[in-house]
């Protein structure tokens, strides 16, 4: 985690809800972390993510819910290490996240999630009843958050988003939310998001030493990893996003401009737990959605204007993103 990392500031402001009538003890927990309560409220505020991590060490001891009562039974301290401890023993991924899933409904009752894999997606899906509509929102959130930080932590590396759907309106302020996928929609049923069917066969590699070094971590993992929009990685993302895929520079070219070496540049990406191949490969996703919600282009210029050489190269990709052709795609998009 370095100094530069930040985390929006509704989800603080969401997860002190249930101190909101006690501004002695709020004061209390924001001092501790060292966060300002009066920059919480300004538009698009970001937070240090040194200071969310300190933050949710100490709301949940305060509340002795590592959930931040947002459910009416909660998560107790020491459940999310226990849950944790038993994923391990699992094979793989495929075995893992169902278990995972079930841990946590032993714990929260408003907030049920499950796994359903089809047409080569792996479909994590939420149903959630919780008292107040407008904490529905930043629960999901968080509730997701906490899914994939465990699920890239057990396989040991980054699990890319295909796409989100959120039962909820968008946030006010909120940013390129593009760690949530290249698609991201709001309004739906229920709230989803989906990835690759396929990563679901990786192995756990982590052990119990493993696990002690990530409790110790697992604020910064679980909130940096998702919500970092002040990062190098969406930087370069943006940067990306702008411009045609055939003028996208090369990382040399964006280290100089950055003043950097090419070296120090992969390293920095790769400790935001992305490669320079990684990021391209997400922001032609993300243009290609972007392109495929004009009806004046053809599905073949859609792939030519995306850098992709080949029409049935594009087919064949897309068709691994989502389960379905670009042409279904569209038509169920509009």
């Amino acid at each position: 985690m370095r100094e530069q990392d930040s985390v929006a500031a509704y989800l603080v402001q969401a997860a002190v809800h249930r101190l909101r009538d006690n501004p002695l003890r709020l004061q209390q927990v924001l001092a501790a972390a060292g966060i300002d309560a009066t920059a919480l409220a300004a538009p698009n505020a970001q937070v240090p993510a040194a200071a969310v991590s300190r933050f949710w060490l100490a709301m949940s001891a305060e509340l002795g819910d590592e959930f931040f009562g947002f459910d009416s039974h909660g998560l107790p301290n020491g459940s999310f290490a226990l849950i944790c401890r038993g994923l391990i023993q699992e094979a793989n991924l495929g075995k893992a996240l169902p278990r995972c899933l079930q841990y946590l409904g032993l714990f929260i009752h408003d907030i049920r999630a499950t796994l359903e894999v089809r047409n080569g997606q792996a479909i994590v899906r939420l149903t959630t009843e919780l008292a107040d509509p407008t904490l529905k929102g930043p629960a999901e959130e968080i509730f997701l958050s906490i899914v994939l930080g465990v699920m890239c932590w057990l396989v040991g590396r980054r699990i890319p988003l295909n796409r989100s759907l959120f039962g909820t309106h968008a946030p006010a302020g909120e940013t390129a939310p593009w760690h949530w996928g290249p698609l991201v929609e709001y309004g739906g049923a229920q709230t989803e998001v989906a990835f690759e069917a396929s990563y679901l066969r990786l192995p756990v590699i982590q052990d119990g030493a493993s696990l002690r070094t990530f409790l110790r971590s697992c604020p910064q993992w679980l909130v940096v990893r998702f919500r970092n929009d002040t990062g190098m990685v969406a930087r370069i993302f943006r940067a990306l996003r702008n411009l045609p895929s055939d003028e996208w520079p090369t990382l040399k070219a964006m280290a100089r401009s950055d003043g950097i070496s090419e070296q120090v540049l992969r390293r920095r990406l790769i400790k935001e737990g992305f490669t320079f191949q990684e990021i391209k490969h997400e922001a032609r996703r993300a243009l290609v959605f972007s392109l495929l919600r004009d009806p004046g282009l053809s599905i073949s210029e859609i792939a030519t204007l995306a850098g992709f050489q080949e029409p049935s190269a594009f087919h064949r990709i897309f068709r691994r993103w989502t389960g379905e052709s670009p042409g279904q795609f569209r038509s169920r998009l509009h």
